[in-house]
């Protein structure tokens, strides 16, 4: 009798059993194809699309929002090859890990937004086959060009050099660690075949970059960084006679955080750190405030803080304790302020690109490559619009610093005539942008007992030119 209603017990369960699995499928979404085509089957429809998003993205929110309190200048960055070392394969399963690293900095360099100029250098393929289209004069955008004055217009695109820009940084590197297994613990018991297990287990995977100056092929900074991922595995089952009936359960679950996108943030996190070797600012609080605790707006505000402060006050410029002084009065103090208000932070010169950004005392900062005295296209811009507006208000004056790497290293009468051909090329923009040259001075050029007057990181001063207030009765 009681074996009998064991029997019907163990059957009632393997039916209730059977109806929760297929209950559990029927969970599922099932998408119809609209219209449905004839004899086809339906779609199974998962989870929507969504951005890939990380655990370093308030960091990069933060560090841009740095970027723009310092007012750091913006530095044109490409991405090389950044490739799997790992050389993990498996005949069933392809490389362990992901091959496209290169791409992943791509995205994480474009989450810093306009903070970075970012140049594409890894496939080139579709630029260069239409540069050589135009250079063939094949390639054309459906209007007509005016190529040479009085001659008919033409319908291909001219093409004269000079569009592609240059980068200032390059990072590269690969992924160069795959360890599993590195650490694992667990537990199983069973009593009368009935019993429990529970398993944890923790792999690491490890990046190497580097970020180079793009002209002198100087390693700017080297990063290397590992990440921990963590799987666990719990699991419980039954499996047992009774009488003649068999009963066999089992129930369990794994769980792992994906290994490419512990690759991912791996990558993002060691991005951060080269960012921080090239602006000057340490990206540590963003990171901290990405990573510990529930980001907010008041810890957002102070991880920005925290980020720029450093800059800041090496320019003079951070909020500090007032000292116990006498209150100025109300005409003075305001008078400094609005002295104040308007003053240009000293930029941090630390590559070309900083043309016509403000330099050290305010001073306009103009970069030379080195042993060269011609002006590239940026520096050429920046000293137009300078010309044109020192032209337009004869009362307005400048200081302009002349600056190149501190690479450069030459005889002292060779340093001096380059100096002064620089300064006459930087002077003859301004010329040829509408400022008579009767109000430009040069205020000082190397001798042969001047040492080089570095400033920045990496560069050096060369020569000083300032542009003075028009004479009276000059007609300008």
């Amino acid at each position: 009798m009681h074996r009998t209603i064991l029997r019907r017990t163990l059957r009632v369960f393997g039916m209730f059993a059977a109806l929760a699995v297929m209950a559990g499928c029927s969970m599922i979404r099932i998408k119809q194809p609209e219209p449905q085509p004839a004899k086809e089957a339906s779609v199974m429809s998962g989870s929507s699309s969504r951005n890939n998003t990380t655990p370093m993205e308030p960091a990069f929110a933060c560090l841009a929002k740095a970027y723009s309190v310092v007012k750091a200048p913006v530095v044109s960055i490409t991405v090389g090859d950044v490739k799997d070392y790992t050389g993990k394969y498996s005949q069933a399963e392809g490389n362990a890990i992901t091959q496209g690293g290169s791409l992943m900095l791509y995205s994480a360099l474009g989450k810093m937004g306009s903070a970075v100029r970012l140049q594409e250098r890894f496939d080139t393929r579709i630029a260069e086959l239409e540069l050589a289209y135009a250079d063939r004069r094949q390639l054309g955008d459906g209007k007509l060009h005016a190529v040479e004055a009085g001659k008919p217009q033409v319908p291909w695109v001219p093409y004269f050099g000079g569009s592609i820009l240059r980068s200032d940084y390059y990072i590269v590197g690969g992924i160069t660690e795959v360890n599993y297994n590195i650490q694992s613990r667990g537990a199983e018991f069973n009593v009368s075949s009935i019993g429990g297990k529970v398993r944890t287990f923790t792999m690491n995977v490890g990046v190497d970059l580097r970020i180079v100056d793009s002209r002198s092929l100087l390693v700017v900074k080297t990063i290397s960084m590992q990440k921990q991922i963590t799987g666990t595995e719990v699991g419980a089952g039954i499996f047992r006679f009774f009488g003649t009936e068999l009963l066999d359960v089992n129930m369990g679950s794994k769980n792992q955080e994906p290994l490419q996108l512990g690759v991912r943030t791996t990558i993002e996190h060691g991005l951060l750190e080269l960012l921080g070797a090239v602006s000057g600012l340490s990206p540590q609080p963003c990171v901290d405030y990405a990573l510990k605790g529930l980001p907010s707006a008041d810890k957002l505000q102070a991880a920005i803080d925290a980020t720029a402060k450093p800059v800041l006050e090496a320019a003079g410029l951070a909020p500090q304790e007032p000292a116990p002084v006498k209150a100025p009065e109300p005409a003075k103090a305001a008078k400094a302020s609005e002295a104040t208000k308007d003053t240009p932070l000293p930029v941090p010169v630390n590559a070309v690109q900083n043309n016509g950004k403000a330099g050290a005392n305010g001073a306009v900062a103009i970069g030379f490559e080195p042993n060269k005295s011609t002006l590239d296209g940026s520096a050429l811009q920046a000293l137009g619009e300078l010309g044109k507006g020192l032209a337009a208000d004869k009362q307005k004056t400048a200081a302009i610093e002349l600056l190149t790497r501190e690479t450069e290293n030459l005889p002292s009468a060779q340093r001096r005539q380059l100096a002064q051909e620089r300064a006459k090329a930087v002077t003859d923009a301004l010329v040829a942008a509408g400022l008579p040259g009767s109000r430009v001075t040069v205020e000082w050029l190397p001798d042969v007992s001047t040492p080089i007057q570095r400033q920045g990181a990496g560069m050096q001063v060369v020569a000083r030119l300032k542009v003075t207030e028009a004479k009276a009765g000059s007609g300008w």
